[in-house]
């Protein structure tokens, strides 16, 4: 700085002002030089060192040090590259004007702590893009723990700038805050609880983002899209945006068909009631028919078979034959308590395709063959008329 002091002072004798505009004259000029020093840094720091950190970054195998080295992160360092090139000139472009100095100081250190404060917070949430659409409970845990770190780094900043302002020690800020712990813990309680229903839904493994879960009070039936410390953002099939607390989720009863999806197969849990006056003992005909049909052999009846017995037993092995059908999981045709609007016959067993469209057609394929098989052997479903 001596030297672009000598420079300035050799400048200003070419020029050949004299008197009290020199002073003047100076000043402005080692402002000007300062303010050319600092955009010439954070354009430096923006054409050249953002460009060469991306391209190294790209070339590496590694996908960690492309998200939380990406470009709005290294922007957002530069910005305060300019602040600080300031914060060093300040004190030998001022000297000799103290209270300028001092006011210009405040508001650079000011600027400098808002935007490593900014940094700091883009930093971490470029963690999120770290992970994939199903969130680990390891990564909810960072998660929730980012959240508080931002709420953190938040109420340091504006305890930092406070004390910039007053100048005052900010260690004794922090200090005098033990007598209002009471009123920050009710600000953030909400967060508070946030944050101790999201450890126990991570922790026992209850909910994970693209869960599909059901939430009946809330009237949510859809994809869990995000969870932050407050919030549980839910996107219905309908498209609909449906938000709920974690502490409703911990509190009241949801459903997680994560399971289902994990699982091997989707459950099909249909009941179909048939009419009693059609339940009958095979006869000759129905006997020749069934028979010559196919559905079933000639020394599968005897003279006390009834038809539903046959219709039961070949339902049961066209489920275990069928392609789309999970014939490893459970499998079974079975009898109901009789109803006054006919006899209940359950169909359960689980479909291979969990995928919900593919699963509603191969369900109504196959329960529309199982409706038309009961014509087949006699049996009627019951219908209940409307009055006329």
């Amino acid at each position: 700085m001596e030297v672009i002091n000598t420079y300035t002072d050799y400048l200003i004798s070419l020029v050949g002002l004299e008197g009290d505009l020199v002073p003047v004259v100076r000043h402005g000029l080692l402002v000007l030089v300062a303010i050319l020093l600092s955009a010439l840094a954070g354009l430096v720091c923006r054409k050249v060192f953002v460009p060469l950190i991306l391209k190294m970054t790209t070339r590496t195998e590694a996908k960690w040090d492309d998200v939380l080295f990406n470009e709005r992160v290294l922007v957002s360092a530069c910005q305060i590259v300019p602040a600080i090139v300031i914060w060093q000139l300040l004190p030998m472009v001022f000297s000799k004007f103290p209270v300028v100095r001092e006011l210009l100081t405040r508001a650079t250190a000011i600027y400098i702590t808002v935007m490593s404060v900014r940094l700091a917070l883009v930093f971490i949430s470029s963690f999120k893009n770290l992970e994939g659409e199903k969130r680990t409970s390891t990564q909810q845990y960072l998660y929730s723990f980012m959240g508080v770190m931002k709420i953190l780094m938040l109420f340091i900043a504006v305890i930092i700038v406070i004390s910039i302002l007053i100048d005052r020690d900010p260690v004794k800020l922090f200090a005098g805050l033990g007598a209002t712990s009471a009123v920050l813990m009710l600000v953030f309680q909400d967060t508070i609880k946030g944050l101790v229903a999201g450890v126990r839904l991570t922790s026992n493994d209850m909910l994970h983002k693209g869960d599909w879960i059901t939430v009946p009070k809330a009237g949510a039936n859809g994809i869990v899209e995000e969870m932050t410390l407050t919030t549980v953002k839910i996107r219905n099939f309908d498209n609909t945006i449906v938000t709920v607390t974690p502490q409703t989720l911990v509190d009241d009863s949801f459903q997680n068909w994560n399971g289902m999806q994990q699982g091997e197969g989707r459950r099909v849990n249909r009941k179909v009631y048939y009419d009693f006056r059609s339940i009958r003992l095979m006869d000759e005909s129905l006997w020749e028919h069934v028979v010559e049909r196919g559905y079933c052999k000639r020394e599968e009846i005897s003279g006390q078979t009834v038809n539903l017995t046959l219709y039961r037993n070949y339902v049961e092995r066209f489920l275990r034959q069928h392609k789309e059908v999970n014939a490893e999981m459970t499998l079974m045709v079975r009898q109901l308590e009789a109803t006054q609007c006919g006899l209940p016959v359950e169909f359960y067993f689980f479909l291979k395709d969990k995928t919900w469209v593919n699963y509603e057609h191969h369900l109504a394929e196959i329960m529309e063959q199982i409706y038309a098989l009961a014509t087949e052997f006699g049996l009627k479903i019951y219908e209940q008329y409307p009055d006329q």
